[in-house]
């Protein structure tokens, strides 16, 4: 289709053009940094917070749970908004929300009103991640576009370890709600990172053909046969891509599958990891800090390992070893009692089973066209984590009855029914063109 304008600042290999593609890179990692700052400080607190309003581990869990069950409406609404009205306004509205709320929880005066602090925040968290991946699918080449998304994974850790630094540094001297206080500080500098954000070339320039075909319509000019089967895909509600026919409805089915093990393994390890190392190993909260950096140190490897990985063999061959890695990895780590295999352990654990991070931005983007992409990454990843959003409550049901380690044990047998879902439903997608 013949356009009279068109934006062409992410397909050149010239110096200008990269900059753009790196600003882009920084602003999401900066978003998504504060995504896991956010999360993580709730792990390094929960403790403070169980003592303080006398809960139990049900209880305890569910304040994580009310956190992600935000994030998943938060991903619904924010990702569908973004490909109507633009990634980059809307991915700027995320942050501020869910940095406004996380200070809030600083003044919670009950478990109710934390709970309510932590589900607002948790509808900008959602939104956050999807739309900061489909940004950086959507303006790097497809040769680099895993090791790109995985950049931006590495942002989750980095507020991971910013999460662990400041609270052996804060709740010492102020306290779990001081903590919460200075949580808001990154997150309102991660917002300002955003000013000046250009939208994806492939996102305008759709945008661009919809206003021409709708003037043509509303001139009552004839379409060609190519301008009608772009305006009937183009104007479907963006949802409803996911499910267009029986092969893109397996395909969103088995990627959900693998967010939702994604997001289990994950909250289930990371929300209870501190508690398990200071109750059952008897560690302080600055050695369990320490133990916290390391595994978020594996993470940071094993994303960025991956995405090399997978831009190199392809999706398929990258997923299914480290979920069979993930698995053999979590199993070992439940039986370690040795505080030198911990620190060890922790590290494996963290390079395999969310080493697979790296990964989920490019892949999620390249199943799905532009006019529903945003959307796909938030509706598929955020499911994911309403089924991981039960993992901390499940896992604490567990621990009451037995233990912590042996709740965990589980995890593995859900990464190898992972990797035989990728195996047999999920198709390659290495090296496509996005449309």
């Amino acid at each position: 289709m013949e356009l009279q304008s068109k934006q062409n600042l992410f397909s050149g290999e010239d110096e200008a053009t990269w900059k753009r593609r790196w600003k882009v890179m920084y602003a999401s990692i900066a978003g998504y940094a504060m995504d896991g700052l956010d999360m993580l400080i709730l792990s390094f607190v929960m403790t403070a917070i169980i003592k303080e309003f006398g809960l139990s581990f049900v209880d305890a869990g569910l304040i994580a749970t009310y956190t992600l069950i935000g994030a998943v409406m938060g991903g619904y609404i924010f990702g569908i908004m973004a490909d109507y009205i633009g990634r980059v306004k809307v991915f700027a509205l995320t942050i501020i929300l869910f940095s406004i709320f996380t200070g809030l929880c600083a003044i919670a005066s009950s478990l109710t009103e934390l709970n309510i602090y932590r589900f607002l925040a948790g509808l900008g968290l959602g939104g956050e991640f999807g739309i900061g991946m489909t940004l950086v699918a959507e303006t790097w080449p497809a040769a680099k576009r895993a090791r790109a998304t995985a950049g931006v994974a590495i942002g989750w850790q980095l507020g991971a370890v910013l999460a662990a630094v400041l609270a052996a540094m804060v709740v010492p001297h102020f306290g779990w709600r001081g903590l919460f206080a200075i949580g808001v500080l990154p997150a309102l500098f991660a917002a300002w990172a955003r000013r000046g954000l250009p939208e994806p070339d492939i996102w305008v320039n759709r945008k661009i053909m919809k206003e021409t075909v709708a003037k043509k319509l509303a001139n009552n000019e004839e379409l060609s046969d190519s301008e009608k089967e772009f305006w009937n895909k183009a104007n479907k509600f963006p949802l409803a891509h996911l499910f267009a026919n029986k092969r893109k409805s397996i395909t969103t089915f088995a990627l959900t599958v693998m967010t939702s093990v994604q997001n289990f393994g994950y909250y289930g390890i990371m929300i209870w990891l501190p508690t398990i190392l200071m109750q059952k190993h008897n560690l302080s909260l600055n050695k369990t800090t320490t133990w916290m950096v390391v595994t978020v140190i594996g993470m940071v490897i094993g994303i960025y390992l991956f995405g090399q990985f997978a831009d190199r063999v392809g999706r398929r061959p990258a997923y299914i070893t480290f979920y069979i890695c993930s698995a053999a990895a979590v199993w070992i780590y439940s039986i370690l009692n040795d505080p030198i295999f911990l620190l060890i352990g922790g590290a494996l654990l963290g390079f395999f089973c969310n080493g697979m991070m790296a990964g989920y931005g490019a892949l999620l983007s390249e199943h799905y066209t532009t006019d529903a992409r945003s959307t796909a990454q938030n509706f598929i990843f955020n499911s994911g984590r309403a089924v991981g959003g039960f993992a901390p409550v499940i896992i604490g049901m567990l621990a009451a009855r037995y233990t912590l380690n042996g709740a965990l044990v589980i995890l593995a047998f859900m990464y190898v029914a992972a990797a035989v879902n990728v195996f047999f439903l999920v198709p390659e997608t290495k090296d496509v063109t996005l449309d």
